[in-house]
């Protein structure tokens, strides 16, 4: 048996996350042809990663059929360019599928079987909105397995509400409104464009290149915010406004073993710490972060006052709030999401995953007083993911920003 190897994430992009539907930038573009740009993308970035040394391309999709099936990692291996000899293929766990994608190949390159791996994700919700083709076993409802609205994301998240009062509507807003104006901050300063991969886009005005995310409200305000309709139950909580939107969009991301990275030059951005799923009843699937992070920290033998920065994906903000309450953490601790989060850029659903790496990648870069962070989200169905990474820059006499 192999030891354990160090696993690191060498580098991370996507591409700009577009509005689902006959309006939004991406709808005459298909999803391979997303997920591929993406790989390209990444590629081109990191020269010095030698294509035919890829093991393994994990690409990840909820809705795998029409342009999002096939054996996406295969398919879009070759498609990208890479060498017929590098294998790949497709996952889903529905919200977590880039994250798991990057977790297995984590726990590939760990047993010493591979030394780089791709993992990515692609979701694009205006051709294959969520839900679409499935067909729910009746046992589920005949024999109360899981409750009506189960599948009903947004009815979720109101039971998180009933769950715990204290997490009210004012405060899902107050957080919606900061995640808009941190990531309009966090665009002004250049942060989020670095990740980005440019998208050659064909719209009713012809030919166009997709270079920011298209959902962005940072115009927002609470007042408007409370003056949204509550789709999901007559003078609910949840609205478009504090939940991330139906998005288009994909990622991808280099991972490799220490030794691998150390022979090619290449300078990780993160090294790989712990991860851990966890399940819960699927009627209030956004509790799902606490059970992965405490499973994911104790693997770790890390506590939560370790974590110096929180990449949390924000499919609704009462989810988050639910995971900083839990443990004792402020609404507006400048640790978590500080370049704002779904609710702002989007939620393609698969993909996000390796958004939220991205992002904490980046922030790594900026603050070597921060050792570690995490990653971590809610996963239709009941579930929840949480990475622990730490930071290769740290440096203990670091000032803290």
């Amino acid at each position: 048996m192999a030891d354990q190897a160090e696993v690191v994430f060498v580098d991370g992009v996507r591409t700009p996350f577009g509005k689902a539907g006959d309006k939004g930038m991406y709808w005459n573009t298909r999803a391979d042809d997303l997920v591929v740009k993406a790989i390209v993308g990444l590629l081109e970035r990191n020269p010095n990663v030698p294509k035919d040394r890829i093991d393994d391309v994990a690409i990840a999709a909820t809705t795998q059929t029409g342009d999002q099936g096939l054996t996406l990692g295969r398919t879009a291996a070759i498609l990208a360019g890479l060498p017929k000899t590098v294998p790949g293929f497709s996952i889903d766990r529905m919200c977590a599928g880039a994250m798991t994608a990057a977790a297995m190949m984590s726990g590939s390159i760990g047993f010493g079987m591979y030394d780089l791996a791709i993992a990515g994700g692609v979701e694009h919700m205006g051709h294959h909105p969520m839900g679409s083709g499935v067909d729910p076993n009746p046992r589920f409802l005949s024999e109360r397995l899981v409750g009506e609205d189960a599948l009903v994301m947004g009815a979720t998240a109101e039971r998180i509400h009933d769950r715990f009062p204290q997490l009210t509507k004012e405060r899902s807003d107050r957080y919606a409104l900061a995640s808009q104006q941190k990531t309009a901050a966090a665009y002004a300063a250049g942060k989020i464009q670095q990740d980005l991969v440019p998208v050659a886009i064909r719209t009713d005005e012809g030919w166009g290149l997709a270079t920011r995310d298209e959902v962005m409200r940072p115009e927002t305000t609470l007042e408007g915010l409370a003056a949204l309709k509550t789709p999901f139950r007559p003078h609910g909580r949840i609205t478009a406004g504090n939940a991330s939107g139906l998005n288009d969009g994909a990622t991808a991301a280099i991972l490799a073993s220490g030794a691998a990275a150390k022979e090619l030059g290449l300078a990780p951005k993160m090294k790989l710490v712990s991860f851990a799923f966890a399940g819960v009843d699927p009627e209030i699937m956004g509790i799902g972060p606490i059970p992965a992070t405490e499973k994911a920290l104790r693997k770790a033998g890390l506590s939560i006052d370790d974590i110096g920065l929180f990449e949390m994906n924000e499919a609704f903000a009462v989810q988050v709030l639910s995971f900083l309450d839990h443990y004792g953490i402020a609404d507006d601790d400048p640790r978590v999401n500080p370049w704002g989060g779904a609710i702002a850029v989007g939620h393609p659903l698969a993909s996000s995953g390796v958004r939220l790496m991205n992002q904490l990648a980046s922030q790594f870069t900026e603050r070597p007083d921060v050792r570690y962070g995490i990653t971590s989200m809610c996963v239709g169905l009941g579930q929840g993911g949480t990475m622990v990474w730490e930071n290769p820059n740290y440096d203990k006499k670091a000032k803290k920003a």
